[in-house]
């Protein structure tokens, strides 16, 4: 966290020396994505006696889901601002094909199970446009990532459940890049990036070693100055390991880490 703070300050420092483009109008833009996400990794596990659950293997997630973005990037200058959604919803259903332990409880095999694992997330980024060519933006900067989490293990009558839910900020290291040609069309990349014990950072005693990877590559044309479209790949992993303050029915214990890639169009469109 001091390393993304020191790094903030650096940039606003370096910004005092304004430059002609620092006092251009400022914009506002949309941009919205929707596409298929497909699981190709995914395993979580409740608890030190809990089953490390393949969720792509038994959990149903052998499938594609629906999958949209929503982004506001406010641009004053050379500076940026970014607010994004990502909803992250995957329920399946199944019957399980061998017994499966989570947080203690044991759902035996040939169990009918309805399985939810709700990871939604909220970023606020600032990004600093460091090159100068009209054609190429090379954007640094940071994010501080709210994640709310609902994962959640039911057997299909109800009577036996096991849920987890936690809502937590995740600060990360920011880039992206964009060329854009004489002709209109262009093409970019994005990432954030984190990895770190997490108790190093908040200050808490959860032993706790997380990571997020939110990397993509698009390829679009912009067909006015005020709309854009795009095609877009983009790898979404990460997870946790580590052990928290025990809770009622579980000792603390998680290991959740996950690969998902994700195929999108997408539209961006100047408001201001």
């Amino acid at each position: 966290m001091r390393m993304l703070v020191s790094f903030g300050v650096a940039l606003l420092l370096s910004s005092a020396i304004r430059t002609p483009d620092a006092a251009a109008e400022p914009r506002l833009d949309a941009t919205v994505e929707l596409g298929g996400l497909s699981p190709l990794y995914h395993r979580l596990q409740f608890g030190r006696d809990g089953t490390y659950f393949d969720y792509v293997k038994d959990g149903g997630q052998d499938v594609i889901f629906p999958f949209a973005r929503l982004s506001m990037d406010l641009a004053m200058g050379r500076h940026r601002v970014v607010f994004l959604y990502q909803p992250l919803q995957l329920d399946t259903q199944v019957v399980l094909p061998r017994a499966v332990t989570v947080d203690g409880l044991t759902f035996p095999a040939e169990t009918p199970l309805d399985l939810r694992y709700g990871f939604p997330f909220y970023r606020l980024s600032y990004l600093y446009e460091v090159s100068t060519s009209p054609r190429l933006s090379i954007q640094l900067g940071g994010s501080l990532q709210i994640r709310d989490a609902t994962i959640t293990f039911s057997s299909a009558d109800g009577r036996t459940r096991r849920t987890n839910r936690d809502v937590g900020p995740v600060p990360a290291l920011k880039a992206r890049l964009e060329y854009t040609t004489v002709t209109g069309w262009f093409t970019g990349f994005d990432i954030d990036g984190f990895y770190a014990p997490v108790k190093y950072l908040n200050g808490g005693k959860s032993d706790v070693t997380g990571a997020i990877v939110d990397a993509s590559a698009r390829a679009g044309y912009n067909f006015s100055p005020s709309v854009a479209g795009f095609l877009n790949v983009r790898w979404l992993g990460g997870g946790a390991e580590g052990t928290s303050e025990p809770e009622d029915f579980s000792d603390g214990y998680t290991r959740n880490w996950l690969h998902f890639l994700i195929v999108s169009l997408g539209v961006r469109v100047a408001l201001h």
